[in-house]
C-alpha cells in the first residue's frame, strides 16, 4: 500500500518556490516501501541501512535546501506491478518528474506492458542490465523491442561496469534513434577506448550518479561527453552508504559551476529533458 501525506503537495509547492538559480531535477532516485503488504525484492532485510520505508517526503527534505524540485525515480524492482507501484505514488507526490520502469525486452508481452505503462505520461522509458544487454543484443526481438521503445518516444537506461560499454555502442549503433543513458558514472568505469567511442553517439548520455565525495574520474567524462550529455543523479538512498546527500551533491555542483553557468544548467536540468524528456 501507498503512504499518502497530505503535506506533500503544500512540500511541493515551497520547494517550487524557494529561490534557486536555475531548475535542478535528480535522475536518480529508488523509492520503496518494505512495510506493505507483498513486502519488496530489493532490498534485503539484511541491508539494514536501506531495508526501510523511502518515500518522497524525506527527498524533499533532503534535496529542496540544495535547489532540488523533481525528481526520476529509476525502479529496482523486478516486480511488473512495482510499476504501477511508483505512478500511483507519484500521483499523491508531484516532485516525481517521471519514472524509468522495469520491463524485459525480447520477452513475451513486453509490447503489451509497454502500451499500458506509457499511457501515462510519467512513464518515461526502462532500465536495463549489463547482462540483460549483453544476451539480448543478438537476438532480433530484443532489437525489435527497443527500436519500439525508441518509436514512442522513449529511452533506456543501462547499469553495468566498462565491460558493458562496447555493448552501449553496439545498442547505439543498431538502434541509432534510441536515447541511452548509461548509469552511475565514473565509479568503477576506468578510461580506455571503449569508454572515448561513446563520443560518436549523440543520444548516449553519462549519468553522474556514482559519485562520492571526490571528482576523479569527472575530467575524462567531461572530455568524452562534453557539456551536452551529462546528467545528474544522486543515487539516493543507496548514496547514503557513502556520505549524506548534501555532501555528494556539493561535490558536483562545484565541479560544474567550474565549467561555467551554462554547463551547470544543462547538467542539472537542460540535458536531463533532453535525455528524458519529462514534462515540466
Amino acid at each position: 500500500m501507498r503512504e499518502r501525506d497530505p503535506l506533500s503537495r503544500r512540500s511541493f509547492v515551497t520547494a517550487m518556490l524557494a529561490p534557486a538559480a536555475a531548475p535542478i531535477v535528480d535522475t536518480h532516485t529508488h523509492f520503496y516501501d518494505p512495510m506493505r503488504p507483498q513486502g519488496v525484492p530489493w532490498p534485503r532485510p539484511a541491508e539494514r541501512a536501506l531495508y526501510r520505508r523511502v518515500l518522497p517526503p524525506e527527498f524533499v527534505a533532503l534535496s529542496r535546501p540544495h535547489g532540488v524540485t523533481r525528481t526520476i525515480v529509476v525502479e529496482a524492482s523486478p516486480w511488473l506491478e512495482d510499476n504501477q507501484w511508483v505512478l500511483d505514488l507519484a500521483k499523491d507526490h508531484p516532485v516525481i518528474a517521471g519514472l524509468v520502469g522495469h520491463l524485459n525486452p525480447g520477452e513475451g508481452g513486453f509490447g503489451e506492458h509497454l502500451a499500458r505503462f506509457h499511457r501515462n505520461p510519467l512513464f518515461l522509458g526502462i532500465r536495463l542490465s549489463g547482462d540483460a544487454l549483453a544476451k539480448g543484443l543478438p537476438t532480433p526481438q530484443f532489437t525489435e523491442d527497443l527500436r519500439r521503445l525508441a518509436a514512442e518516444g522513449l529511452q533506456v537506461d543501462l547499469l553495468g561496469g566498462a565491460a558493458m560499454l562496447a555493448d552501449v555502442a553496439r545498442l547505439a549503433r543498431a538502434v541509432p534513434e534510441l536515447r541511452i543513458v548509461i548509469n552511475h558514472l565514473p565509479l568503477d568505469v576506468p578510461g580506455g577506448a571503449a569508454l572515448v567511442a561513446l563520443r560518436e553517439y549523440p543520444r548516449v548520455y553519462a549519468k553522474v550518479s556514482g559519485r562520492t565525495t571526490d571528482t576523479d574520474g569527472l575530467d575524462e567524462l567531461w572530455r568524452v561527453f562534453g557539456e551536452d550529455r551529462l546528467i545528474y543523479g544522486s543515487n539516493w538512498p543507496v548514496s547514503e552508504r557513502v556520505a549524506p546527500y548534501g555532501r555528494i551533491f556539493e561535490t558536483v555542483r562545484s565541479y560544474f559551476a567550474g565549467k561555467g553557468e551554462t554547463a551547470l544548467r544543462k547538467y542539472f536540468w537542460d540535458n536531463a529533458r533532453a535525455a528524458y524528456r519529462f514534462r515540466v
